[in-house]
C-alpha cells in the first residue's frame, strides 16, 4: 500500500504541492486566528466533583465569588492612619463603574484578615463587571493601568483570579514567539550538520512549519465545538514541531540511502522509502495519536482540550510527512544532496553496531544495571506533593505572584483560600452555629465563620494553619466532609484545597481506564506492525520504567529546587496532578515513535538474515545516529519552550527533554539490545492463531526487491580467527552467552553475512 502511494505521489507531485500550498495559505490566514479564540488558563476543575458543585450552589444562592482582582497596598504608615484610608478609597472610587461591579476593603468589612500583621499592608477585593470569563478579562484589561495609581505614598500591585489568569495567558502567547525564534536557527544549524547539505536540512524544517500552521488551524477549528485551553497552543506547537522534524529526518535519511544504491531511479527510491520509513511514520503517528486519545477519557477540560489538539496536531504532522514531503523528494530527486557544506562522509565503521554487540555479550548485566538505575531515578516521585495551578506558576517578581505570596506570609493564614462548607436545606441559626463550632474544633482548624447566607443556603469558611496544598490540608478536607451535616441539611465542601482533593480522586479513578485503552491499543498496533507478542509488552514495560525515572527527575528539579538557578525558576511547593498525566501520554507516544523506528529496521534485517542477534545489531547501527539526531533535535525544540516563564510549561518541557534523552541513550542503546538478546527468537514469536491473524491483517513491510548494501562493521580478531573453523562469535550468540573478550578491530566484514539463524 505504501509503495503504491509513493509511486502515486511521484506521478502527481506537482498537483500535491499545489494543493498543499493552497492549504498553507489558508492556514496562515485563518489558522493564526486561534490566539483570539482560545479560553483562558482555566479548565483544571472537575465539573462533576463535590467542590465544583459547592462553588455552583454558592454562586447561584449567594452570588459569584467577588475576588476577581486583589489589590495589595503597602505604605510607610499603618492602616489606622486616616490618610492611608483616604488614599485607598479615592483610588478605588476613580475606577470606572462600568468595569467594576463592587469592592470590599478593611474599612467596609471590618474583617481583620484584610490587614497584615505589621498593619502596614492591606488589600481590596474587586468584583469585575461581566457575565462570563471573557467579559471580566476585558474589564480587567480596561482598568489594569489605573490600579497602581494610588498616591499618598502607597504602592499597589494587582493579583487575584482574573489578574493571574490574564498574566499567564499573556506570558503563554509571548513564550511561543520567543521559543520559535530560539529553536528555528538552532534546528537549521544542526540539521545542516546532520545532513551535510542545506537542501536536505531544510526539508524537515519545512514539515515542521507545516505542522505549526496545521496545529493552529486544527485548534482554531476545535474552538467552534469545544473549549480549548490557552496552553494547548504551547503544548501542541512543540509536540508538532518535534514530531514533524522526527518524521522528516526519518524520511529524508531513508530516501538518500535508497538513492545511493546503484541503478535506483527516483521513483523506485521514493517507493521504497514510503514502504519502509513511510510505513514507520504512519504506525508511529497512529501510536502517538492513540496515546493522546487517552486524555479524552478525563473530565477535566484542560486535559480533554490537550487531547483534541494533540491528536489533530499528530495527524497534521503525519499527513505532511506522507504527502508534501514525498512530493518534494520526487521533485528534487538527487538534488536533495545539493548545496553540500562538507566533504563526502567516509563509510560508517559500525560504531553503533559494535555498541550493540558489546551490550549483547553481557545482556543480564546491562538489563539489571539499567533497570536498577531507572527505578532509582523514579524514587523521588513517591514523595510528590500535589497542588493546583495558581500564581506560583508565574516568574518570581510578577505582580500577581507577589500578591499571592504576601497574602500567604503577611496576612492571617489562608485568608483568601479557606475550606468552604456550603450548607443547604436549613436556615436555622442555631443549627448553623453548632455545625460551625464542630468544624472549628477539628484538629488544625483555626476559625470557622459564616461568609454568606441567603434563604436556606449558608457558606461557612474554615481557616487552618497548614499550607493549602499540603497533605494535612487535604486530610482536613476529608475530615470536614465526615462531620455530620445539620439535621435535614446537606453540605458540599469546596475551596482550593478541596479542588485538589477532588482532582486527584477524579484523575486517579480514570487513569486505569486510560492505561487499559492506551496499553491495549499500543499492543495491538505493534503486534500488527511486527507480528510479535513479546515485543509490544517489552516496549510498554520499558516505557513505563523510563517515564517513572522522568517523573522522579521532575520532583527533584521543580519541587526540590535542584537546577532552579540554571533553569531560572523558583521551586514550587506542589505540582498540579494534570501535568504528570499530560507528560505521561505525550512521552508514551513519543517513546513509541523511536521504538517503532528501531524495530522496523530490526524486523527488516531479521526477515532477510534470520539472525536475531545480527538483526538487532544491524537495526541499532542503521538507526542509532538517526534516533540520536532526532532526539537531539526534539530536545532543542522542547528546550526552547522550557525557557517559558510559566513554571508548569517549563516543567513539561524539561521533563520531556529528560525523558527523550534517557530514551535515546539508556533505553535504545543499552536496554533494548540487551532485552532482545535475552529473548532471542522469542522476540518474533506469536501463538498460532495470532500468527495467522498477523499473516492476514499485519501491516509489516514487504522486503524490497533490491536489498540494501551490506552494512560493514569492524569485528574482533576473535571472530576472524574462528571463521577458519567454520564458526564465529555470532554463532555463540545463538547457543549461549556472547564471548566476553574486548572488541579489538581487525578487519571489516559485512554485517549481513549469511550467519546461522538464531
Amino acid at each position: 500500500m505504501f509503495e503504491r502511494w509513493g509511486r502515486w505521489v511521484h506521478r502527481r507531485r506537482r498537483w500535491v504541492l499545489a494543493a498543499a500550498g493552497a492549504l498553507l495559505v489558508f492556514a496562515g490566514v485563518w489558522g493564526t486566528g486561534v490566539f483570539g479564540a482560545l479560553n483562558s488558563s482555566g479548565g483544571f476543575e472537575m465539573p462533576h466533583s463535590e467542590s465544583t458543585k459547592a462553588t455552583r450552589i454558592a454562586e447561584q444562592a449567594l452570588g459569584r465569588d467577588a475576588a476577581d482582582v486583589v489589590i495589595l497596598y503597602k505604605g510607610e504608615t499603618t492602616v489606622d492612619d486616616p490618610s492611608y484610608r483616604t488614599s485607598v478609597e479615592r483610588a478605588l472610587a476613580e475606577l470606572p463603574s462600568g468595569e467594576v461591579a463592587g469592592t470590599a476593603t478593611y474599612w467596609t468589612t471590618n474583617a481583620p484578615q484584610f490587614v497584615s500583621e505589621d498593619r502596614t499592608s492591606t488589600y481590596a477585593v474587586l468584583e469585575l463587571a461581566g457575565s462570563d470569563d471573557a467579559a471580566r478579562a476585558d474589564a480587567y484589561r480596561a482598568i489594569k493601568g489605573e490600579l497602581a495609581d494610588v498616591g499618598g505614598g502607597l504602592t499597589a500591585k494587582a493579583g487575584g483570579n482574573v489578574a493571574t489568569s490574564i498574566t499567564i495567558d499573556d506570558r503563554a502567547a509571548s513564550d511561543i514567539v520567543r521559543a520559535e525564534a530560539i529553536a528555528m536557527p538552532l534546528l537549521l544549524v544542526l540539521l545542516v550538520l546532520i545532513f551535510g547539505g542545506l537542501v536536505a536540512a531544510s526539508l524537515p524544517l519545512l514539515v515542521g512549519g507545516i505542522a505549526i500552521l496545521g496545529s493552529f488551524t486544527a485548534l482554531h477549528a476545535l474552538t467552534y465545538v469545544t473549549d480549548v485551553s490557552i496552553f494547548a497552543v504551547n503544548i501542541t506547537t512543540f509536540l508538532g514541531l518535534g514530531l514533524a522534524i522526527d518524521y522528516g529526518l526519518f524520511m529524508v535519511s531513508r530516501f538518500r540511502e535508497e538513492l545511493r544504491r546503484d541503478g535506483t531511479s527516483v521513483e523506485d527510491a521514493l517507493a521504497t522509502t514510503m514502504n519502509t520509513a513511510g510505513r514507520t511514520v504512519a504506525v508511529s503517528g497512529v501510536t502517538v495519536a492513540v496515546a493522546l486519545s487517552g486524555l479524552l477519557l478525563f473530565d477535566q477540560n484542560f486535559l480533554v482540550s490537550m487531547g483534541y489538539g494533540g491528536i489533530a496536531t499528530v495527524f497534521v504532522c503525519m499527513l505532511g510527512a506522507l504527502t508534501v514531503l514525498p512530493a518534494l523528494l520526487a521533485v528534487l530527486g538527487p538534488k536533495v544532496n545539493a548545496l553540500s557544506v562538507r566533504r563526502k562522509r567516509r563509510p560508517s565503521r559500525g560504531w553503533w553496531g559494535r555498541v550493540a554487540y558489546s551490550v549483547m555479550r553481557r545482556p543480564v548485566i546491562y538489563v539489571v544495571a539499567t533497570m536498577a538505575l531507572l527505578i532509582a531515578l523514579g524514587g523521588p516521585f513517591l514523595r510528590i506533593n500535589w497542588g493546583g495551578v495558581d500564581a506560583a506558576a508565574l516568574p518570581d517578581g510578577t505582580d500577581a505572584r507577589a500578591v499571592a505570596e504576601a497574602l500567604e506570609t503577611e496576612f492571617p493564614r489562608n485568608a483568601t483560600s479557606p475550606i468552604n462548607a456550603v450548607v443547604t436545606g436549613t436556615s436555622d441559626p442555631a443549627a448553623i452555629d453548632a455545625y460551625g463550632d464542630r468544624l472549628a474544633a477539628l484538629p488544625g482548624a483555626t476559625d470557622a465563620a459564616v461568609t454568606g447566607a441567603s434563604g436556606t443556603t449558608t457558606q461557612i469558611a474554615l481557616r487552618y494553619d497548614a499550607d493549602p496544598y499540603s497533605g494535612a490540608a487535604r486530610d482536613l478536607v476529608q475530615q470536614v466532609r465526615d462531620v455530620p451535616a445539620p439535621a435535614g441539611a446537606q453540605v458540599h465542601v469546596g475551596g482550593a484545597t478541596a479542588d485538589v482533593v477532588d482532582e486527584l480522586a477524579g484523575l486517579g479513578g480514570t487513569l486505569p481506564w486510560v492505561a487499559l485503552l492506551v496499553g491495549g491499543a499500543t499492543f495491538l498496533l505493534l503486534f500488527l506492525a511486527f507480528g510479535s507478542v513479546l515485543l509490544p509488552l517489552k516496549a510498554i514495560v520499558m516505557n513505563m520504567l523510563s517515564l517513572s525515572a522522568t517523573f522522579g527527575a521532575v520532583v527533584l528539579i521543580f519541587q526540590d529546587g535542584h537546577l532552579s538557578g540554571l533553569l531560572n525558576f523558583t521551586p514550587i511547593d506542589a505540582i498540579a496532578p494534570a501535568m504528570p498525566i499530560l507528560m505521561l501520554v505525550m512521552l508514551f507516544g513519543i517513546s513509541m515513535d523511536y521504538e517503532v523506528f528501531l524495530l522496523s529496521r530490526v524486523r527488516e534485517e531479521y526477515d532477510r538474515t534470520g539472525s536475531n542477534t545480527a538483526a538487532v545489531a544491524a537495526g541499532v547501527q542503521r538507526t542509532g545516529s538517526i534516533i540520536t539526531s532526532a532526539a537531539l533535535l526534539f530536545i532543542i525544540v522542547i528546550g526552547a519552550f522550557a525557557t517559558s516563564g510559566i513554571t508548569f510549561i517549563k516543567m513539561v518541557g524539561v521533563g520531556m527533554a529528560v525523558a527523550i534523552l534517557m530514551d535515546a541513550t539508556i533505553v535504545r542503546a543499552l536496554l533494548v539490545p540487551a532485552m532482545m538478546r535475552l529473548m532471542g527468537r522469542a522476540n518474533w514469536w506469536a501463538p498460532g492463531p495470532l500468527a495467522r491473524l498477523y499473516g492476514r491483517f499485519g501491516i509489516g513491510e514487504v522486503s524490497p526487491a533490491n536489498p540494501p548494501k551490506p552494512l560493514v562493521v569492524s569485528v574482533t580478531r576473535h571472530e576472524t580467527d574462528r571463521r577458519s573453523t567454520g564458526t564465529t562469535s555470532r554463532d555463540a550468540y545463538r547457543d549461549g552467552p556472547c564471548p566476553a573478550d574486548p572488541l579489538t578491530p581487525s578487519r571489516d566484514v559485512p554485517l549481513e553475512a549469511p550467519w546461522p539463524r538464531g
